[in-house]
């Protein structure tokens, strides 16, 4: 038996976009490289709702890159499409993984699905750290 568990709201955040004309090949199909651009909006809304943002985090002391990202493009984006991209957390212990869906705003089909991973890195040393920081989990209200 699978148990979906129920995320807090701040830890999922939701964007309408238009896929425009600079976006698509003469197929009118959105190139590949610009849905990591649709995800990137996602997620600064999603960090936005943490109160946990880019300047907040070099602020914290800690950049955050990313360190893998992954996409699986079903259906193909067209050129004035509304979508829904959809960002949330799914993991914070050691590594911020969030996982993205594009989704057709009118129809609701899931077009592309994919995730990032990003790990903490102390500024002041450049190193990697193996577990996420105190400040993460307190946006997160986990800690």
């Amino acid at each position: 038996m699978t148990v979906k568990k129920t995320l807090p709201d701040n830890w999922r955040a939701e964007v309408e976009l238009q896929v425009p004309f600079h976006d698509v090949d003469m197929m009118e199909v959105a190139w590949h490289g610009h849905y990591v651009k649709y995800f990137e909006i996602a997620r600064c809304t999603l960090l936005d709702r943490l109160d946990y943002d880019y300047p907040q985090m070099r602020e914290s002391g800690y950049a955050w890159p990313v360190i893998d990202l992954r996409i699986r493009y079903a259906k193909p984006l067209r050129f004035q499409q509304w979508v829904v991209v959809r960002a949330e957390v799914a993991e914070y212990e050691n590594r911020l993984k969030i996982n993205y869906q594009v989704r057709d705003r009118d129809s609701g089909a899931r077009l592309t699905k994919g995730h990032t991973v990003q790990v903490a890195v102390d500024m002041g040393n450049g190193e990697m750290l193996f577990a996420s920081p105190p400040v993460l989990l307190q946006k997160l209200g986990v800690a």
